[in-house]
């Protein structure tokens, strides 16, 4: 058994990275590399590195394309003080929380801790069944886990299946790699490796 198995259910945490901060793909590959080495240097232990990959701006016109990725880290932190580590690298790095899915420096989300579902799966069943007009208003006031949209975004779930294809869902029981097999795939086939 792996170290990503044997720990699954206490301190290992994905999290997706991402970057549009310019049109520049080379600059976005840059912020998103200085990202990870932030991480590193706040205490988070950097398990697995996925790919980078080029992928379109969600929600479509949102800006440029993104550069994205996924790390798997250890921390015995509780996943909100993951949290408070990945906003902290983040407004280091220049983000401000302007618009719901605007242009960003850099975007770190917290994916999932082990197979915990918070604040209760009550809660979490309501944010992944809300319809994409709400979710384009409304932000969560609580970490929400797993994410609520994960299993519906390739740009999350490629570089997932790169790091932690073996992972599930804690409600749905499905894992990355079949997360991503139902998605469409011309959305898929935009992604790209860089």
């Amino acid at each position: 058994m792996d170290k990503i198995t044997r720990t699954v259910h206490s301190n290992l945490h994905l999290v997706a990275l991402g970057s549009n901060a310019t049109e520049r793909e080379h600059s976005n590959v840059q912020l998103l590399k200085q990202a990870v080495a932030e991480i590193k240097a706040e205490g988070l232990v950097t398990l697995r590195l996925s790919r980078l990959f080029s992928t379109p701006a969600f929600p479509a016109g949102a800006g440029p394309d993104f550069v994205n990725a996924a790390l798997v880290v250890e921390s015995p932190l509780p996943p909100e003080g993951v949290l408070t580590i990945l906003h902290r690298v983040e407004a280091r790095m220049g983000r401000v929380r302007r618009e719901r899915w605007g242009q960003r420096v850099i975007d770190l989300d917290l994916l999932a801790s082990g197979d915990r579902v918070l604040p209760d799966e009550a809660a979490l069943r309501d944010w992944m069944a809300l319809p994409l007009a709400e979710q384009m208003r409304r932000a969560p006031d609580r970490l929400i886990l797993p994410h609520p949209r994960m299993h519906e975004r390739g740009f999350v779930l490629v570089p997932l299946a790169d790091v932690a294809p073996d992972w599930r869902h804690p409600l749905t029981g499905q894992s990355v790699r079949e997360m991503l097999a139902a998605l469409d795939p011309a959305e898929i086939a935009a992604i790209r490796p860089i």
